[in-house]
């Protein structure tokens, strides 16, 4: 009798499908294979093998199998398997998002190499006009084992100049290096990091590999030097047939990880993030799968990885927001990476400085280890804290007169400034002061933020763009003002202010270009003299040696939000940005301008101590039956209309209305029309995770069943991030 094999495909389908294998075609569990799929063929990942055929049903056969051997190994699919259950999300598209897109399509899990290229000729043929070529030719010929294409675009040249010396035969392709041995490659000759007394005691407390499972977070202020904690216990606990997996928030991070890193380990680190291509992320993926001692640094889809050989898992900043994923399969890199931890049965280390209130309950209830490193690494000591209420004064830019005076004596003394602005562009809105007049977006609930820099109005929500204009477009008024402050005003006005002085803006608009991050980071680290002007990136593990003073446009914005984990992500960014100062050998200062600096939470932030902090926003949590206290789900609707939105949530009401289960709404989300779309969403609250997991599943399965209208549909967000 022929065997039957049940295949996952990357489809948002809650079912799997069967298909005959072939005599002779041995299959596994998370085998890529190829498929016929109605009038096309498909990639599917084998689920099972040697299931029991339905009756009835004439069973087409697979076509191939891609490998003989398992793209996924076991741990990786049992991982997967279980984020497939537990975010509620269909098996087929969680199974996918372990593999990098060339696999997904189904090229050959090969490595490809890439040309480099070597100077083989001198510079004097060239004509005295082809400077960009001379310059290529010479920055090649410096680079003895050759250059690859990539690497010649980031230095600032492009393929033609290539094409044009390749066709004078002044550069040749390079012969490859002959492979050397593995522990020959990853010769770690270089000692770990010596430690400071402090950073000593921390890391004695952390279990070794050895031991098992354990998870341990490591509570250290800024600037303590828990990266210096990661790269000791790595050296010590790591053998050199080891892996093991570093997470980082955000792609703007890798960079300067990275370079930490390599001094120590040197080709053994490897990153992934998406801002590779399709074959840098095959090449990293075959490594992983392959066994090979790398340590991978990567952003949150790096958990998912195949590892086969993986010994310590470290999440940085675990506390980042961007460790959950915002659509699709909607997972949490942190809590995939301890659930990894425990299938694998080794150490995760979570640090932060300002540790997520989940996992700090999760200490205080002793399922992890909490460890605290209270010091400054060196000579470094915390930065003071002071709050300037700016009710009745004037504002320039945002900046009152006080802070202007403290950035001019920062630059007198040869040191460097930060000034915060979580908001990029010119100006929030843009309002007739005549008629009232605010320009919004015509496809989402908001307003259009102003980019003097490009003369346009954009929606950061929908990248909607329109022309921005002098006059009111209603009235046709010359009272048509800015009001509010983004990046861009705020660095107009310091640069007016300080016209010798050179105002480094950071936000996600002038980061958009490759390597454009890390030429920001260089000028900073210099170290002469400059203020930079930035939004969340700038809060987030850079180290500044020269950083004396951060200011803090405006801390107001968490204080009164409808979302209940607004004050604690307040209390974070401004903690983390704050914690830019003073870095080096010298004292650092913040000033956090705000309106209601009588406010308890932000009189506690002065006193720099964040578990006091935690423990109190705990208690409003627990008292408000929120999340870590009680498990969460919510189901989100969008459609043409808000009415055909609220039908959705409302057929699922009566589905989760069961005992236990709190349910709110449905509602209108906060912003409840985005690009065009309506968007509402029905809250479920419980004390029983097991419960709540259950009636998900069973809902999630109804729901698959039903026809919704076109353009109607529903997804599941467990555990979210936003409640709004």
């Amino acid at each position: 009798m022929p065997s039957t094999a049940r295949i996952a495909l990357n489809r948002p389908l809650r079912r799997l499908f069967d298909y005959l294998v072939p005599e002779g075609m041995a299959l596994e569990s998370g085998q890529r294979v190829k498929i016929p799929f109605g009038r096309q063929q498909a990639i599917g990942l084998i689920v099972e093998t040697d299931i029991e055929p339905p009756e009835g049903i004439i069973l087409k056969p697979v076509l191939n199998a891609l490998e003989n051997w398992p793209a996924l190994p076991s741990e990786t699919f049992q991982l997967l398997s279980w984020a497939s259950d537990y975010y509620q999300h269909p098996l087929g598209e969680c199974l996918f998002t372990a593999l990098p897109p060339a696999l997904r399509r189904g090229r050959p899990a090969i490595q490809k190499t890439e040309d480099r290229w070597q100077a083989c000729g001198s510079s004097a043929v060239l004509p005295a006009k082809a400077h960009k070529q001379k310059a290529l030719l010479e920055w090649i010929a410096q680079h003895e084992q050759g250059v690859i294409n990539n690497e010649i675009i980031k230095a600032g040249f492009t393929r033609p100049q290539l094409k044009s010396l390749l066709e004078k035969e002044l550069v040749r392709v390079a012969a490859p290096k002959s492979a050397s041995p593995q522990s020959q490659q990853y010769n770690e000759s270089i000692a770990a990091p010596t430690l400071s007394p402090a950073q000593l005691v921390a890391a004695s407390q952390l279990p070794p590999p050895d031991e098992g499972f354990s998870a341990s977070l490591l509570y250290g202020i800024t600037g303590s030097g828990k990266t210096e904690i990661y790269l000791h216990y790595l050296k010590q606990n790591l053998t050199a047939e080891d892996q093991a997996l570093v997470l980082v928030p955000e792609i703007n991070l890798t960079p300067q990880t990275v370079a930490r890193f390599k001094r120590y380990f040197g080709e053994r680190i490897t990153v992934w993030h998406s801002a590779l291509n399709d074959t840098e992320r095959l090449n990293a993926w075959l490594k992983i799968r392959n066994g090979e001692p790398i340590i991978l640094i990567g952003t949150r889809s790096a958990v998912l990885l195949p590892f086969t050989a993986l010994r310590t898992l470290i999440v940085d900043e675990e506390h980042d927001s961007s460790y959950k994923q915002g659509e699709g399969f909607r997972y949490s890199g942190r809590d995939v990476a301890v659930y990894r931890a425990h299938l694998n049965r080794c150490p995760i280390i979570l640090g932060s400085a300002t540790p997520s209130l989940e996992s700090y309950h999760n200490a205080l209830a002793g399922k992890y280890r909490l460890i605290k490193l209270e010091e400054r690494a060196g000579e470094a000591l915390p930065p003071s804290i002071s709050l300037l209420d700016i009710r009745s004064r004037p504002l320039e830019g945002g900046l009152s007169r006080p802070v202007l005076q403290a950035l001019q004596k920062t630059l007198e003394s040869g040191n460097q400034a930060l000034v915060f602005v979580n908001r990029r562009g010119f100006a929030p809105v843009m309002m007739c002061f005549d008629c009232g007049h605010m320009v919004e977006c015509p496809r989402c609930d908001t307003r259009l933020t102003y980019h003097r820099r490009d003369r346009a109005m954009r929606c950061h929500h929908c990248d909607f763009q329109t022309a921005a204009t002098e006059t009111c477009p209603k009235c046709k008024s010359d009272a048509f003002k800015p009001v509010g402050q983004g990046t861009e005003q705020t660095e107009d006005v310091l640069a007016n202010s300080f016209p010798t002085t050179p105002i480094v803006r950071v936000d996600r608009d002038s980061t958009q270009r490759k390597g454009s991050i890390q030429t920001i980071l260089e000028q900073v680290n210099t170290g002469e003299p400059c203020i930079l002007v930035g939004t969340q990136m700038l809060a987030k593990g850079h180290d500044f040696p020269n950083v004396t003073l951060v200011v803090v446009i405006n801390a107001d914005g968490g204080l009164f939000s409808v979302d209940f984990r607004a004050p604690e992500q307040l209390i974070q960014t401004l903690l983390q940005v704050s914690g830019r100062a003073g870095r080096g050998t010298k004292i650092g200062k913040v000033i956090v301008q705000t309106c209601h600096s009588d406010h308890p939470l932000l009189r506690t932030l002065c006193n720099g101590h964040y578990l006091e902090m935690a423990d109190q926003l705990l208690e409003e949590r627990e008292t408000g039956q929120f999340p870590p206290f009680r498990a969460m789900a919510i189901f989100r609707a969008e459609a043409d209309t808000m009415e055909q939105s609220l039908q959705i949530l409302d057929s699922i009401k009566p589905l989760a209305n069961k005992p236990g289960i709190e349910v709110w709404g449905p509602l209108p989300a906060l912003i409840a029309r985005r690009a065009d779309r309506h968007r509402a969403q029905l809250v479920l609250n419980t004390d029983n995770r097991r419960r709540l997991n259950k009636l998900l599943t069973n809902v999630c399965q109804t729901l698959e069943q039903q026809r919704f209208q076109k353009g109607a549909k529903w997804m599941i967000d467990v555990d979210p991030q936003e409640t709004g």
